[in-house]
Protein backbone atom coordinates (compact mmCIF):
# COMPACT_ATOMS: atom_id res chain seq x y z
CA UNK A 1 0.00 0.00 0.00
CA UNK A 2 1.47 3.31 -1.11
CA UNK A 3 0.68 5.85 1.67
CA UNK A 4 0.68 9.97 1.01
CA UNK A 5 1.12 11.95 3.82
CA UNK A 6 1.36 15.97 3.79
CA UNK A 7 4.83 17.05 4.20
CA UNK A 8 3.37 20.35 6.46
CA UNK A 9 0.94 18.41 8.37
CA UNK A 10 2.00 14.93 8.42
CA UNK A 11 -1.44 13.59 8.17
CA UNK A 12 -1.98 10.92 5.76
CA UNK A 13 -3.84 12.01 2.76
CA UNK A 14 -4.09 8.88 0.75
CA UNK A 15 -3.31 5.03 0.93
CA UNK A 16 -3.52 3.71 -2.81
CA UNK A 17 -2.66 0.17 -3.59
CA UNK A 18 -0.15 -0.88 -5.27
CA UNK A 19 -0.05 -2.36 -8.64
CA UNK A 20 0.81 -6.16 -9.54
CA UNK A 21 2.96 -6.68 -12.53
CA UNK A 22 -0.17 -8.83 -14.19
CA UNK A 23 -2.52 -5.35 -13.20
CA UNK A 24 -0.03 -3.05 -15.31
CA UNK A 25 0.70 -5.58 -18.02
CA UNK A 26 -3.21 -5.49 -18.52
CA UNK A 27 -2.90 -1.93 -18.41
CA UNK A 28 -0.11 -1.53 -21.34
CA UNK A 29 -2.68 -4.09 -23.56
CA UNK A 30 -5.51 -1.90 -23.19
CA UNK A 31 -3.50 1.33 -23.63
CA UNK A 32 -1.82 -0.09 -26.76
CA UNK A 33 -5.23 -1.20 -27.93
CA UNK A 34 -6.08 2.29 -27.42
CA UNK A 35 -3.51 3.58 -29.52
CA UNK A 36 -3.70 1.61 -32.45
CA UNK A 37 -7.37 3.47 -32.91
CA UNK A 38 -5.98 6.93 -32.32
CA UNK A 39 -3.21 6.88 -34.59
CA UNK A 40 -5.68 6.74 -37.37
CA UNK A 41 -6.97 10.24 -35.99
CA UNK A 42 -6.03 12.73 -38.40
CA UNK A 43 -4.06 15.51 -36.47
CA UNK A 44 -6.69 18.01 -36.73
CA UNK A 45 -9.05 15.79 -34.68
CA UNK A 46 -6.37 14.90 -31.94
CA UNK A 47 -6.06 18.61 -31.26
CA UNK A 48 -9.73 19.26 -31.25
CA UNK A 49 -10.11 16.29 -28.71
CA UNK A 50 -7.73 17.28 -26.16
CA UNK A 51 -9.72 20.85 -25.50
CA UNK A 52 -11.68 19.14 -23.47
CA UNK A 53 -9.07 17.95 -21.42
CA UNK A 54 -7.96 21.50 -20.63
CA UNK A 55 -11.06 22.18 -20.28
CA UNK A 56 -11.76 19.98 -17.40
CA UNK A 57 -8.66 21.17 -15.90
CA UNK A 58 -9.76 25.10 -15.88
CA UNK A 59 -13.23 24.09 -14.44
CA UNK A 60 -11.16 21.83 -11.35
CA UNK A 61 -8.18 24.33 -11.14
CA UNK A 62 -8.90 25.24 -7.64
CA UNK A 63 -9.45 21.65 -6.37
CA UNK A 64 -6.14 20.01 -8.73
CA UNK A 65 -4.04 22.78 -7.04
CA UNK A 66 -4.77 21.99 -3.33
CA UNK A 67 -3.74 18.60 -3.73
CA UNK A 68 -0.75 19.33 -5.07
CA UNK A 69 -0.24 21.72 -2.04
CA UNK A 70 -1.61 19.00 0.18
CA UNK A 71 1.05 16.52 -1.66
CA UNK A 72 4.26 18.07 -1.73
CA UNK A 73 3.85 21.19 -0.07
CA UNK A 74 4.21 24.45 -2.35
CA UNK A 75 2.32 27.19 -1.16
CA UNK A 76 -1.39 27.31 -2.96
CA UNK A 77 -0.88 30.43 -5.04
CA UNK A 78 2.26 28.64 -6.70
CA UNK A 79 0.36 25.26 -6.90
CA UNK A 80 -2.64 27.50 -8.65
CA UNK A 81 0.15 29.14 -10.85
CA UNK A 82 1.41 25.64 -11.96
CA UNK A 83 -1.98 24.67 -13.45
CA UNK A 84 -2.29 27.97 -15.59
CA UNK A 85 1.49 27.33 -16.48
CA UNK A 86 0.36 23.91 -17.31
CA UNK A 87 -2.55 24.93 -19.72
CA UNK A 88 -0.32 27.36 -21.43
CA UNK A 89 2.17 25.26 -22.42
CA UNK A 90 -0.53 22.59 -23.20
CA UNK A 91 -1.93 25.19 -25.51
CA UNK A 92 1.20 26.24 -27.16
CA UNK A 93 1.92 22.30 -28.15
CA UNK A 94 -1.09 21.96 -29.65
CA UNK A 95 -0.80 25.29 -31.68
CA UNK A 96 2.29 24.09 -33.14
CA UNK A 97 1.21 20.06 -33.27
CA UNK A 98 0.24 20.37 -37.32
CA UNK A 99 2.94 22.29 -38.98
CA UNK A 100 5.38 20.31 -36.41
CA UNK A 101 3.35 16.53 -37.47
CA UNK A 102 2.99 17.92 -41.42
CA UNK A 103 4.57 14.94 -43.73
CA UNK A 104 7.75 16.64 -45.76
CA UNK A 105 7.29 16.32 -49.19
CA UNK A 106 10.33 15.67 -51.53
CA UNK A 107 11.35 16.96 -54.83
CA UNK A 108 11.01 14.14 -57.26
CA UNK A 109 14.28 13.25 -58.03
CA UNK A 110 16.89 14.21 -60.87
CA UNK A 111 16.91 11.76 -63.43
CA UNK A 112 20.31 9.44 -63.19
CA UNK A 113 21.24 5.89 -62.49
CA UNK A 114 19.26 4.88 -59.84
CA UNK A 115 16.75 7.17 -59.85
CA UNK A 116 13.96 5.51 -60.87
CA UNK A 117 11.05 6.07 -63.53
CA UNK A 118 9.37 9.63 -63.84
CA UNK A 119 6.76 10.23 -61.12
CA UNK A 120 8.36 9.17 -58.34
CA UNK A 121 6.92 10.66 -55.28
CA UNK A 122 8.68 10.98 -52.44
CA UNK A 123 7.95 12.32 -48.50
CA UNK A 124 9.18 12.05 -44.45
CA UNK A 125 6.35 11.45 -42.05
CA UNK A 126 6.47 11.93 -38.33
CA UNK A 127 4.89 8.50 -37.43
CA UNK A 128 4.15 7.91 -33.68
CA UNK A 129 6.15 5.43 -31.56
CA UNK A 130 2.98 3.94 -30.04
CA UNK A 131 2.89 3.65 -26.08
CA UNK A 132 4.97 5.98 -24.17
CA UNK A 133 6.08 5.53 -20.39
CA UNK A 134 6.54 8.64 -18.60
CA UNK A 135 7.67 8.83 -15.55
CA UNK A 136 7.18 12.19 -13.68
CA UNK A 137 8.96 13.84 -10.98
CA UNK A 138 6.58 15.41 -8.05
CA UNK A 139 8.27 18.84 -7.74
CA UNK A 140 6.29 20.42 -10.57
CA UNK A 141 3.72 17.17 -10.67
CA UNK A 142 1.58 18.74 -13.32
CA UNK A 143 4.43 20.97 -15.63
CA UNK A 144 6.21 17.94 -15.89
CA UNK A 145 3.93 15.72 -16.87
CA UNK A 146 1.98 17.66 -19.34
CA UNK A 147 5.39 17.90 -20.99
CA UNK A 148 5.35 14.33 -22.76
CA UNK A 149 1.92 13.77 -21.93
CA UNK A 150 0.01 16.41 -24.50
CA UNK A 151 2.80 15.85 -27.59
CA UNK A 152 2.35 12.56 -27.27
CA UNK A 153 -1.06 12.80 -27.78
CA UNK A 154 -0.63 15.01 -30.29
CA UNK A 155 1.63 13.07 -32.34
CA UNK A 156 -0.42 9.97 -32.14
CA UNK A 157 0.70 7.63 -28.96
CA UNK A 158 -1.05 6.28 -25.99
CA UNK A 159 0.57 7.15 -22.42
CA UNK A 160 1.04 5.34 -19.17
CA UNK A 161 1.82 7.71 -16.44
CA UNK A 162 3.53 6.83 -13.68
CA UNK A 163 3.67 9.40 -11.19
CA UNK A 164 5.98 10.43 -8.21
CA UNK A 165 4.95 8.31 -5.71
CA UNK A 166 4.92 11.75 -3.52
CA UNK A 167 2.42 13.00 -5.74
CA UNK A 168 0.59 10.10 -7.41
CA UNK A 169 -2.97 11.65 -7.57
CA UNK A 170 -1.83 13.98 -10.39
CA UNK A 171 -2.02 11.07 -12.36
CA UNK A 172 -5.34 10.42 -11.57
CA UNK A 173 -6.25 13.90 -13.21
CA UNK A 174 -4.40 13.21 -16.35
CA UNK A 175 -6.29 10.42 -16.42
CA UNK A 176 -9.62 12.13 -15.63
CA UNK A 177 -8.98 15.03 -18.19
CA UNK A 178 -7.67 13.10 -21.09
CA UNK A 179 -7.82 9.50 -20.60
CA UNK A 180 -11.18 9.03 -22.73
CA UNK A 181 -10.87 11.49 -25.47
CA UNK A 182 -12.19 10.50 -28.62
CA UNK A 183 -10.84 6.74 -27.62
CA UNK A 184 -10.28 5.15 -24.38
CA UNK A 185 -7.43 4.57 -22.09
CA UNK A 186 -5.11 6.66 -23.87
CA UNK A 187 -3.72 8.31 -21.13
CA UNK A 188 -3.67 5.71 -18.33
CA UNK A 189 -2.15 6.08 -14.75
CA UNK A 190 0.04 3.37 -12.99
CA UNK A 191 1.40 3.07 -9.40
CA UNK A 192 4.06 1.01 -8.94
CA UNK A 193 7.96 0.24 -7.14
CA UNK A 194 10.95 0.59 -8.48
CA UNK A 195 11.44 -3.14 -8.90
CA UNK A 196 8.20 -3.37 -10.33
CA UNK A 197 8.50 0.17 -12.89
CA UNK A 198 11.84 -1.68 -13.92
CA UNK A 199 9.60 -4.48 -15.15
CA UNK A 200 7.41 -2.08 -16.64
CA UNK A 201 10.51 -0.60 -18.98
CA UNK A 202 11.42 -4.19 -20.53
CA UNK A 203 7.50 -4.50 -21.07
CA UNK A 204 7.61 -5.04 -25.22
CA UNK A 205 4.65 -3.03 -25.38
CA UNK A 206 6.03 0.25 -24.30
CA UNK A 207 7.97 2.12 -27.18
CA UNK A 208 9.73 4.90 -25.68
CA UNK A 209 10.51 6.24 -21.79
CA UNK A 210 10.33 9.60 -20.49
CA UNK A 211 11.89 10.24 -16.90
CA UNK A 212 12.35 13.13 -14.91
CA UNK A 213 14.52 12.66 -11.63
CA UNK A 214 17.96 12.26 -10.12
CA UNK A 215 20.48 11.11 -12.49
CA UNK A 216 21.44 7.82 -10.72
CA UNK A 217 17.36 7.54 -11.15
CA UNK A 218 18.23 8.03 -15.31
CA UNK A 219 21.05 5.76 -14.91
CA UNK A 220 18.90 2.99 -14.18
CA UNK A 221 16.03 3.67 -15.81
CA UNK A 222 18.57 4.18 -19.73
CA UNK A 223 20.30 0.76 -18.44
CA UNK A 224 16.28 -1.17 -18.73
CA UNK A 225 15.78 0.58 -21.84
CA UNK A 226 18.61 -0.60 -23.22
CA UNK A 227 18.03 -3.85 -22.97
CA UNK A 228 14.93 -3.14 -25.64
CA UNK A 229 17.07 -1.00 -27.91
CA UNK A 230 14.39 1.52 -27.47
CA UNK A 231 15.09 5.42 -26.63
CA UNK A 232 14.47 7.09 -23.56
CA UNK A 233 14.52 10.87 -22.61
CA UNK A 234 16.18 12.15 -19.50
CA UNK A 235 15.43 15.48 -17.61
CA UNK A 236 17.88 14.95 -14.85
CA UNK A 237 18.18 18.51 -13.31
CA UNK A 238 21.18 20.22 -12.20
CA UNK A 239 23.24 22.77 -10.73
CA UNK A 240 22.35 25.83 -12.39
CA UNK A 241 25.25 28.76 -12.78
CA UNK A 242 24.30 32.75 -12.61
CA UNK A 243 26.77 35.22 -13.18
CA UNK A 244 26.00 38.95 -12.44
CA UNK A 245 28.25 41.21 -14.61
CA UNK A 246 30.01 44.39 -13.40
CA UNK A 247 26.93 46.14 -15.93
CA UNK A 248 24.25 44.43 -14.55
CA UNK A 249 21.25 45.99 -13.07
CA UNK A 250 21.96 45.04 -9.80
CA UNK A 251 17.96 45.25 -8.50
CA UNK A 252 16.50 42.95 -11.18
CA UNK A 253 19.72 40.46 -10.90
CA UNK A 254 18.80 39.97 -7.02
CA UNK A 255 15.58 39.50 -7.75
CA UNK A 256 15.74 37.69 -9.99
CA UNK A 257 18.23 34.65 -8.77
CA UNK A 258 17.05 35.22 -5.36
CA UNK A 259 13.18 34.25 -7.03
CA UNK A 260 15.65 31.35 -9.04
CA UNK A 261 16.86 30.00 -6.24
CA UNK A 262 13.73 30.03 -3.30
CA UNK A 263 10.47 29.36 -5.67
CA UNK A 264 9.44 26.51 -4.98
CA UNK A 265 11.55 25.88 -2.15
CA UNK A 266 14.26 25.58 -4.55
CA UNK A 267 13.01 22.21 -5.19
CA UNK A 268 13.46 22.60 -9.44
CA UNK A 269 15.54 21.25 -11.67
CA UNK A 270 16.90 24.58 -13.04
CA UNK A 271 16.60 26.54 -9.38
CA UNK A 272 19.82 28.66 -9.55
CA UNK A 273 22.26 26.85 -7.53
CA UNK A 274 25.21 28.82 -7.86
CA UNK A 275 25.94 32.83 -8.11
CA UNK A 276 29.00 33.99 -9.32
CA UNK A 277 29.12 37.94 -9.20
CA UNK A 278 31.44 40.51 -10.45
CA UNK A 279 34.05 41.49 -7.30
CA UNK A 280 33.16 45.17 -7.73
CA UNK A 281 29.69 44.59 -7.13
CA UNK A 282 29.73 41.42 -4.71
CA UNK A 283 29.50 43.32 -1.29
CA UNK A 284 26.45 45.07 -2.59
CA UNK A 285 25.25 41.65 -4.26
CA UNK A 286 25.24 39.98 -0.55
CA UNK A 287 23.89 42.98 1.34
CA UNK A 288 20.39 43.14 -1.40
CA UNK A 289 20.26 39.32 -1.42
CA UNK A 290 20.56 38.79 2.29
CA UNK A 291 18.08 41.50 2.48
CA UNK A 292 15.36 39.34 0.33
CA UNK A 293 15.90 35.91 1.69
CA UNK A 294 15.25 37.53 4.85
CA UNK A 295 11.54 38.53 4.08
CA UNK A 296 10.18 34.94 2.92
CA UNK A 297 7.21 33.57 5.12
CA UNK A 298 7.38 30.42 6.08
CA UNK A 299 4.58 28.04 7.04
CA UNK A 300 1.13 26.70 6.33
CA UNK A 301 0.78 26.90 2.65
CA UNK A 302 -2.07 26.79 2.51
CA UNK A 303 -2.13 30.45 4.25
CA UNK A 304 -2.19 33.35 1.50
CA UNK A 305 0.65 34.79 3.99
CA UNK A 306 2.56 32.07 3.26
CA UNK A 307 5.44 32.43 0.58
CA UNK A 308 8.16 28.97 1.37
CA UNK A 309 6.45 25.77 2.22
CA UNK A 310 8.20 22.86 3.48
CA UNK A 311 10.51 20.97 1.65
CA UNK A 312 8.80 17.40 0.80
CA UNK A 313 10.23 15.16 3.08
CA UNK A 314 12.88 15.17 6.97
CA UNK A 315 15.68 13.46 4.60
CA UNK A 316 15.41 15.99 1.90
CA UNK A 317 16.23 18.76 4.73
CA UNK A 318 18.72 16.92 5.92
CA UNK A 319 20.63 16.71 2.57
CA UNK A 320 20.49 20.39 2.29
CA UNK A 321 21.52 20.60 5.72
CA UNK A 322 24.97 18.50 5.45
CA UNK A 323 25.38 20.44 1.92
CA UNK A 324 25.29 23.79 3.97
CA UNK A 325 27.27 22.36 7.08
CA UNK A 326 29.97 21.22 4.65
CA UNK A 327 30.45 24.40 3.66
CA UNK A 328 30.12 26.57 6.85
CA UNK A 329 33.03 23.86 7.91
CA UNK A 330 35.21 24.79 5.01
CA UNK A 331 34.98 28.42 4.99
CA UNK A 332 32.00 29.64 3.62
CA UNK A 333 29.99 32.67 5.35
CA UNK A 334 26.34 31.75 6.33
CA UNK A 335 25.11 35.06 6.29
CA UNK A 336 21.48 34.06 6.71
CA UNK A 337 19.56 31.13 7.37
CA UNK A 338 21.59 27.80 7.44
CA UNK A 339 19.68 25.58 9.84
CA UNK A 340 16.11 24.07 9.70
CA UNK A 341 13.45 24.38 11.77
CA UNK A 342 13.13 22.98 14.89
CA UNK A 343 10.09 20.92 13.65
CA UNK A 344 12.89 19.38 10.85
CA UNK A 345 10.48 20.05 8.07
CA UNK A 346 11.54 23.47 7.09
CA UNK A 347 15.01 24.89 5.61
CA UNK A 348 14.96 28.76 5.55
CA UNK A 349 15.92 30.49 2.71
CA UNK A 350 19.87 30.74 3.19
CA UNK A 351 22.76 32.93 1.79
CA UNK A 352 26.42 31.59 1.43
CA UNK A 353 29.28 33.65 0.73
CA UNK A 354 32.61 33.00 -0.67
CA UNK A 355 31.93 29.43 -1.11
CA UNK A 356 34.72 26.91 -2.88
CA UNK A 357 34.49 25.31 -6.37
CA UNK A 358 34.61 21.98 -4.69
CA UNK A 359 31.77 22.15 -1.95
CA UNK A 360 29.18 20.03 -2.37
CA UNK A 361 26.66 22.97 -2.58
CA UNK A 362 28.55 24.32 -5.63
CA UNK A 363 28.63 20.83 -7.17
CA UNK A 364 25.91 18.54 -6.41
CA UNK A 365 22.13 19.62 -7.10
CA UNK A 366 20.69 20.98 -3.49
CA UNK A 367 17.15 20.90 -4.26
CA UNK A 368 16.87 23.13 -1.70
CA UNK A 369 16.38 27.67 -0.95
CA UNK A 370 20.34 27.67 -0.97
CA UNK A 371 21.99 30.70 -2.53
CA UNK A 372 25.80 29.58 -2.78
CA UNK A 373 28.26 32.62 -4.30
CA UNK A 374 31.38 33.83 -4.67
CA UNK A 375 33.29 37.01 -6.11
CA UNK A 376 35.24 36.70 -9.44
CA UNK A 377 37.53 39.03 -11.55
CA UNK A 378 35.96 39.02 -15.07
CA UNK A 379 34.07 37.35 -17.38
CA UNK A 380 36.58 34.72 -18.14
CA UNK A 381 36.74 33.69 -14.60
CA UNK A 382 33.36 33.18 -14.48
CA UNK A 383 32.39 31.19 -17.44
CA UNK A 384 35.09 28.80 -16.86
CA UNK A 385 33.86 28.71 -13.11
CA UNK A 386 30.36 28.32 -14.37
CA UNK A 387 31.22 25.16 -17.24
CA UNK A 388 33.24 23.57 -14.21
CA UNK A 389 30.16 21.45 -13.44
CA UNK A 390 29.22 17.53 -14.60
CA UNK A 391 25.39 19.76 -15.58
CA UNK A 392 24.39 21.60 -18.09
CA UNK A 393 20.63 22.86 -18.09
CA UNK A 394 20.52 26.44 -17.44
CA UNK A 395 22.69 29.25 -16.79
CA UNK A 396 21.79 32.76 -16.54
CA UNK A 397 23.88 36.10 -17.25
CA UNK A 398 23.02 39.38 -15.84
CA UNK A 399 24.26 41.98 -18.05
CA UNK A 400 22.44 44.97 -19.62
CA UNK A 401 25.23 43.96 -22.40
CA UNK A 402 23.64 41.99 -25.25
CA UNK A 403 27.06 41.41 -26.82
CA UNK A 404 28.74 40.18 -23.20
CA UNK A 405 25.37 37.80 -23.19
CA UNK A 406 25.88 36.67 -26.78
CA UNK A 407 29.76 35.90 -26.47
CA UNK A 408 28.96 33.94 -22.85
CA UNK A 409 26.24 31.94 -24.15
CA UNK A 410 28.05 30.61 -27.25
CA UNK A 411 30.73 29.33 -24.70
CA UNK A 412 28.23 28.13 -21.86
CA UNK A 413 27.84 24.44 -21.74
CA UNK A 414 24.12 24.42 -21.12
CA UNK A 415 20.61 23.24 -22.67
CA UNK A 416 19.16 27.16 -22.30
CA UNK A 417 21.23 30.13 -21.76
CA UNK A 418 19.41 33.24 -20.19
CA UNK A 419 19.71 36.76 -20.19
CA UNK A 420 18.23 38.70 -17.07
CA UNK A 421 16.29 35.64 -16.62
CA UNK A 422 16.05 32.24 -15.27
CA UNK A 423 14.05 29.24 -14.16
CA UNK A 424 12.22 29.80 -16.47
CA UNK A 425 10.16 27.37 -19.50
CA UNK A 426 9.25 29.02 -22.55
CA UNK A 427 7.25 26.29 -24.38
CA UNK A 428 8.51 27.50 -28.27
CA UNK A 429 12.24 26.64 -27.30
CA UNK A 430 13.05 22.45 -26.14
CA UNK A 431 13.42 21.93 -23.08
CA UNK A 432 16.98 20.07 -23.06
CA UNK A 433 20.29 19.50 -21.09
CA UNK A 434 24.37 18.45 -21.97
CA UNK A 435 26.15 16.40 -19.60
CA UNK A 436 24.81 14.69 -16.67
CA UNK A 437 21.61 16.68 -16.97
CA UNK A 438 20.10 14.46 -19.57
CA UNK A 439 19.41 13.64 -23.27
CA UNK A 440 16.55 14.44 -25.61
CA UNK A 441 14.28 17.17 -25.62
CA UNK A 442 10.76 18.30 -24.44
CA UNK A 443 8.43 21.27 -25.82
CA UNK A 444 8.83 23.46 -28.79
CA UNK A 445 8.42 21.37 -32.02
CA UNK A 446 11.44 19.49 -31.48
CA UNK A 447 9.68 17.93 -28.43
CA UNK A 448 7.75 15.91 -31.32
CA UNK A 449 10.49 14.57 -32.52
CA UNK A 450 11.48 12.41 -29.72
CA UNK A 451 8.07 11.29 -29.44
CA UNK A 452 7.53 10.04 -33.41
CA UNK A 453 9.91 8.44 -35.54
CA UNK A 454 11.18 9.23 -39.13
CA UNK A 455 9.28 7.12 -41.96
CA UNK A 456 10.15 7.60 -45.79
CA UNK A 457 7.57 7.49 -48.10
CA UNK A 458 8.44 6.48 -51.59
CA UNK A 459 5.95 5.76 -54.74
CA UNK A 460 6.57 5.08 -57.94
Amino acid sequence: MLKVHNPYSGALIAEIPQETSSAIARKVAATREAQLAWRRVPVTERIAALEPGLAWFREHRDAVAADITAQMGKPLAQAQREVDAMLQRAAHMMSIAEAALKPEPLPEPLPGPGSGQPGVHRRIEHAPLGVVLNLAAWNYPLLIAVNVVVPALLAGNAVLLKHSRRTPLCGDHFARAFGALAVPSLVTPVVADHDTTATLIRDPGVDYVAFTGSVEGGRRVYREASHRFIDAGLELGGADPAYIAADADLETAVAGVVDGACYNAGQSCCAVERVYVHHSRYDEFLSRARQLLDEYVLGDPTEPATTMGPLVASSAVDHVAAQVGAASSRGARVLTGGAPSEDGRFFPPTLLADCEDDDAVMREETFGPVLPSRAVADDEEALRRMNDSSFGLTASVWTTDRSRAERLAAELEAGTVYQNRCDYLDPGLPWTGVKDSGKGSTLSRYGFFHLTRRKSIYLQ
